[in-house]
């Protein structure tokens, strides 16, 4: 069941960030193309460019976690044999989902405290920049418990999937 939803997630993922990125850079093209073939500015292209971007980056935090690309210090851990290295892991992992629990919650702060004012080339609310905050710490939420449940499965049966060797 944990692989099902890793898998259901990473598809999410995958779909969410193609199709910003994709909106992204057509947005910041066309800007150019107005920009310089034209000598017209579009007004809210920038905005949009920069909102997708933030938007990106948080919702990437997750892709990050997935693919093992964060910043860690193994130094001590890689020298831990099998069992021990799970349950530090699990302990990483457990502070790291603390540490977003708390930015969620200070991201949902600053959403419900800028929905009235407005970027002024898009028009919308300063809470959707916001909310990637809050969707990209909940997204890491979800890869901090299906770490947390590989490392148990893991303990339980001897076998890390992520390493794709048995170690007892």
């Amino acid at each position: 069941m944990v692989q099902r939803l890793s898998k259901l997630l990473n598809r999410f993922e995958d779909i969410v960030l193609i199709l910003m990125f994709a909106i992204m850079v057509i947005v910041i093209f066309v800007q150019v193309i107005m920009r310089y073939g034209f000598n017209n500015s579009l007004s809210w292209s920038e905005e949009l460019g920069k909102f997708l971007f933030v938007w990106l980056s948080w919702f990437g935090i997750s892709i990050g976690a997935r693919r093992g690309e964060h910043i860690k210090i193994t130094m001590f851990t890689d020298r831990l044999s099998f069992v021990p290295a799970q349950y530090m892991n699990i302990l990483s992992e457990i502070i790291v989902l603390g540490i977003c629990a708390v930015t969620a919650y200070y991201g949902m702060v600053l959403v419900m405290t800028q929905s009235h004012v407005r970027f002024a080339g898009i028009k919308i609310s300063m809470s959707w920049g916001y909310l990637s905050v809050t969707v990209g710490c909940i997204m890491m939420i979800l890869r901090n418990i299906l770490s947390i449940l590989q490392s148990i499965t893991a303990l339980r049966t001897g076998f890390d999937p992520r390493m794709d060797q048995k170690e007892v």
